[in-house]
C-alpha cells in the first residue's frame, strides 16, 4: 500500500512527459512555471512569464478549469478530471491533494478556504468561505462545506456533516452536523 504524505509533496504526481496528453498536469505545470519565474528580472523574465501565461490560458481552455496563476497550491496536486474546477486566488491547498471535476473552492465575505495536506475532494463538492479542512480529510461528492472539517474526518451532504467512526462516542448513525457538538 502506498502511503501518501500530508506534509511532504510528492512531485511525481504532477510529472508530465513532454508528449504525454495530460491536460491537468500541463495546466498545473504552467502555473508552476509562472510562479517559478515571477521574480526573474529583465527581458528574459518577461519572456518566460509571457510564455507561462499563454500556456496557462491554453490549458485553462482545454481543461475548462479556472485556477489563477497566483493561487497557492501545494505540490503533488492531482486533478484526474479537471473540467469545471474553480479555485479562488486566496485559497490555500496543501500538498498531495486530490480534486475531482466540478469542485469549487471559493470565498464568502469572511475569507477563503485553507485545505490541509492529502485531502480528497469528491466531484461537484463546494468548499466555501473561511473554513479549514484538516489533513487527511475526505470531502464527499456534491458536498457543500461551510464549516471546518477536522483532520481525518469525512464530510458529506448539503450542508456538510461529519462522519466519524462509532467508537468516538457519536450517535449510532455516525453523523453529526459540522460546527455542532
Amino acid at each position: 500500500m502506498n502511503v501518501v504524505s500530508a506534509e511532504t509533496p510528492d512531485w511525481s504526481r504532477e510529472h508530465k512527459d513532454f508528449f504525454e496528453w495530460a491536460p491537468s498536469r500541463a495546466l498545473i505545470g504552467s502555473i508552476r512555471a509562472y510562479q517559478r519565474h515571477a521574480d526573474t528580472p529583465g527581458w528574459w523574465g518577461d519572456l518566460l512569464r509571457g510564455v507561462a501565461v499563454l500556456r496557462h490560458r491554453w490549458w485553462s481552455i482545454v481543461t475548462g478549469a479556472d485556477i489563477p496563476l497566483n493561487c497557492r497550491l501545494g505540490g503533488g496536486l492531482l486533478m484526474p478530471h479537471p473540467n469545471g474546477i474553480v479555485i479562488h486566488p486566496d485559497a490555500q491547498i496543501g500538498p498531495n491533494c486530490l480534486l475531482f471535476q466540478q469542485v469549487t473552492i471559493g470565498t464568502r465575505e469572511a475569507g477563503a478556504p485553507k485545505i490541509g495536506g492529502h485531502v480528497d475532494v469528491g466531484a461537484g463538492a463546494k468548499i466555501i468561505g473561511s473554513v479549514t479542512i484538516g489533513r487527511n480529510a475526505k470531502i464527499g461528492a456534491n458536498c457543500v462545506v461551510l464549516h471546518d472539517v477536522p483532520a481525518g474526518a469525512t464530510a458529506v451532504g448539503i450542508p456538510a456533516r461529519i462522519l466519524r467512526p462509532a467508537d468516538q462516542g457519536l450517535p449510532s448513525d455516525g453523523a453529526h452536523r459540522v460546527g455542532t457538538n
